[in-house]
């Protein structure tokens, strides 16, 4: 009988074959993450290769050295899934987009932003709707519903900006930058905000009742998300001045910051809104007035003190777990 060296090594150190595959494919995806940096930044004055070439160009290949390795079995180390993005990646970078944006330029081109973010969109998906109808009904793809063109409208109005974001030079074209930017982000709300009354609304019966509160429902969720996202920020701003975190602890300041933006996020999904609107303007309000109280020297422990509550928090949580097991 043969012996597998490698299932006896990992017995012996108490790992699972499992738990080995994923430190494996972790331990890859970090290097990976490293090499896009370290490559992103050697190629970053370079006029035809910017980082998102090279991530893509990284990610295909090590894809298809996996691929090889495994004789044709995977290329994935990792398996992503919606939820990962809309939970854990989506809300910091969008927070991050509005945190960062040149308020100045994005609140001077606003009017413009809005026509070509929101109302550039809805002609979008009024054009792919009919356009849908009519090609799908030559194809005679089968039998869909009104919904389902509106659905397939709201979707392909999306349009991504973040290639186009990559050539551009903020510092060089600051007017162009902001109105593409600004128009990303009103675009995906829009189209995220459209989907959502899309799906609330009874399409099968429609008449004139039906598209006024199509339109209601729209700007409901539009505006609704708006209005949490500066809320929170507003929020959040008054409880690091008013209770004063820093005669005590300045490493919470930035922690409140971060958790009331994640929490005004998920209460807009929670509440079926757009979380991308809410925790968007909720960056823009933060880094006007919540930022200016922080205390300047938190950053270096944050860090520990969210690691040290989650700590904690999840063991309260397992001790539960514990209990009702038993």
């Amino acid at each position: 009988m043969a012996l597998d060296l490698g299932a006896l090594a990992l017995k012996y150190t108490g790992l699972a074959v499992s738990d080995h595959d994923s430190i494996v494919a972790i331990n890859i995806f970090i290097a990976l993450l490293c090499g896009c940096i370290v490559f992103g930044h050697l190629l970053e004055g370079n006029r035809w290769v910017n980082e998102s070439t090279t991530a893509l160009v990284l990610g295909l290949i090590t894809g298809g050295v996996i691929l090889i390795c495994t004789k044709g079995v995977n290329s994935r180390i990792l398996i992503f899934s919606e939820d990962i993005f809309f939970i854990y990646l989506l809300p910091p970078i969008i927070f991050n987009a509005g945190f960062q944006v040149k308020k100045k330029q994005f609140f001077r081109n606003f009017a413009t932003i809005i026509l070509f973010g929101a109302a550039g969109t809805l002609i979008s998906f009024v054009i792919i709707t009919f356009g849908a109808m009519g090609l799908f009904s030559k194809l005679d793809v089968g039998p869909l519903e009104l919904g389902d063109y509106l659905a397939i409208g709201a979707i392909f109005s999306a349009t991504d900006s973040v290639c186009t974001l990559q050539v551009l030079n903020q510092d060089e074209a600051p007017l162009l930058y902001s109105l593409v930017f600004g128009e990303g982000v009103v675009n995906d709300a829009t189209s995220v905000v459209l989907f959502n009354a899309i799906q609330n609304i009874d399409i099968n019966h429609f008449d004139v009742f039906v598209l006024l509160q199509f339109i209601g429902k729209f700007l409901y969720l539009f505006f609704t998300s708006t209005v949490l996202g500066v809320a929170a920020g507003l929020l959040s701003a008054y409880i690091i001045k008013k209770l004063c975190f820093a005669r005590h602890s300045t490493d919470r300041e930035v922690a409140i910051m971060i958790l009331m933006a994640y929490l005004s996020y998920m209460l807009s999904m929670l509440l079926d809104l757009s979380g991308i609107l809410t925790v968007f303007f909720c960056g823009i309000v933060m880094s006007h007035y919540t930022w200016h109280n922080v205390t300047e020297s938190i950053l270096s422990q944050l860090y520990h003190s969210l690691l040290r509550f989650f700590f904690f928090s999840m063991s309260g949580w397992m001790h539960w777990t514990l209990i009702n097991g038993n």
